[in-house]
């Protein structure tokens, strides 16, 4: 595949204004906590934020989450994994995001990284890296894990235990499907949180997603619900997001045909993929089916309560948009699903077809809210169902966002204070 030297000077020239060759527009007025988005400053930086992160958004409303005061007691965080894609976007949501009242930022690394120092934004300074350990990490009030799976499920536990330890938020899908741990996401379940040490964030594809279904399961009551994702590349982390880029640009350069492949399981660029995580015996695979269990866990729907999702990789940088599909209990009116949407805390509307409005990457890349559009019956399911299109951050709304309003909530609760 051969592209034209004008396309490649395109590239070139616009690259030189944002990570991604693209400006984001500002036509979105939030209807919760995000009015204006602004450039990412250069005291957030840092290597990592560099290639993850394109616009902050400066929160001037509070959101209809009960948060914390800012007159409690300063709590300590710890956040482990803080040099990853996700790890990073948890600093910037304490940064420019949270209304936690915060004493002391640990930054927790490995042997490599521990006595490095790094840019933790203007309200943390620079922040010099530990090497971590339980026993310090228990000094915390509360630690944001951003790690994997098998690190979590060796040490979450211990960080946790006993009334000494800290309360563990945990991004991994380690403990997802633990009936004694909850899975929370704030504006659904929030209480679950109470009283409990750790917490699972859910899979983003999940978290992005629920913030639609939510109020119309509230308005109509789900009977079954469809879902196929448009997944970005930086649901693969760091890494995921480097392999799009350098592929990206290898092709356009005329360097290769066919960009390489370590981290996707097929070349990315000018590609979908429909396979994320492995197959499973049903023929789904495990990316799918954790929508279909952490779908009936948050909302507490039954065990065998259907839900059905296809996932599918495509050449975007951070945002996942979903098309979901729902039948319900109740006959659907569109206008109330319109207000409900508009009065939902984590949602903005984009709706307009007559003006072209709706949900893209494009516009959801950097944003706190999750953007929902393209509201229609179902042609399938006629007056008992509807039809919509859900756009994320998956960084944010999906990963790192979600995590700080959990503490938020805790705070909010009673079950997370300064020790």
């Amino acid at each position: 595949m051969k592209f034209s030297t004008a396309i490649t000077l395109l590239l070139s020239v616009s690259s030189t204004t944002t990570t991604f060759g693209f400006s984001l527009n500002n036509r979105h007025q939030s209807t919760s906590f995000v009015t204006k988005r602004s450039p990412l400053p250069p005291s957030v930086l840092n290597t990592n934020i560099l290639t993850t992160t394109t616009t902050i958004i400066q929160r001037t409303n509070p959101t209809n989450l009960s948060m914390s005061s800012t007159n409690a007691p300063g709590i300590s965080i710890g956040v482990v994994g803080a040099t990853g894609a996700v790890g990073v976007e948890i600093v910037n949501c304490l940064n420019r995001f949270s209304s936690l009242s915060v004493s002391e930022l640990r930054i927790f690394g490995s042997a490599r990284s521990a006595g490095t120092t790094r840019d933790a934004g203007e309200k943390f300074g620079d922040v010099k890296v530990e090497l971590f350990g339980v026993k310090e990490a228990r000094e915390c009030d509360v630690v944001f894990l951003a790690v994997s799976g098998d690190f979590s499920l060796e040490h979450a536990k211990a960080i946790a235990e006993g009334d000494d330890g800290a309360v563990v938020i945990d991004n991994s899908s380690a403990f997802r499907y633990d009936k004694d741990i909850p899975l929370v996401v704030p504006e659904i379940n929030g209480e679950c949180s109470k009283g409990s040490k750790l917490i699972a964030n859910p899979n983003c594809t999940t978290a992005i997603g629920l913030m639609a279904l939510w109020p119309l399961h509230k308005l109509f009551k789900l009977k079954r619900v469809m879902m196929s994702t448009y997944q970005a590349a930086s649901g693969a982390g760091q890494p995921g997001m480097d392999e799009l880029k350098e592929g990206t640009r290898a092709i356009i350069a005329g360097e290769k045909d066919v960009a390489d492949n370590a981290i996707f399981t097929y070349p990315l660029p000018f590609n979908v993929i429909p396979q994320i995580d492995k197959f499973m015996d049903n023929g789904y695979t495990k990316e799918e089916m954790k929508v279909t269990w952490e779908c009936r866990k948050i909302c507490g729907l039954s065990d065998d309560f259907p839900v059905s999702c296809t996932a599918v990789r495509i050449p975007t940088f951070r945002a996942h948009a979903e098309t979901i599909i729902i039948e319900t209990e109740e006959p659907v009116d569109i206008e109330a699903a319109r207000k409900a949407f508009e009065d939902a805390p984590g949602i903005k509307l984009v709706d307009d077809p007559d003006k072209l409005e709706y949900p893209m990457p494009l516009t959801a890349t950097g944003q706190y809210d999750v953007e929902v559009g393209r509201l229609r019956k179902s042609l399938v399911f006629g007056e008992n169902g509807m039809e919509f299109f859900v756009v994320g951050d998956q960084l944010l709304r999906g990963a790192a966002l979600n995590a700080v309003l959990v503490a938020e909530e805790m705070v909010a609760n009673g079950s997370l204070g300064a020790k």
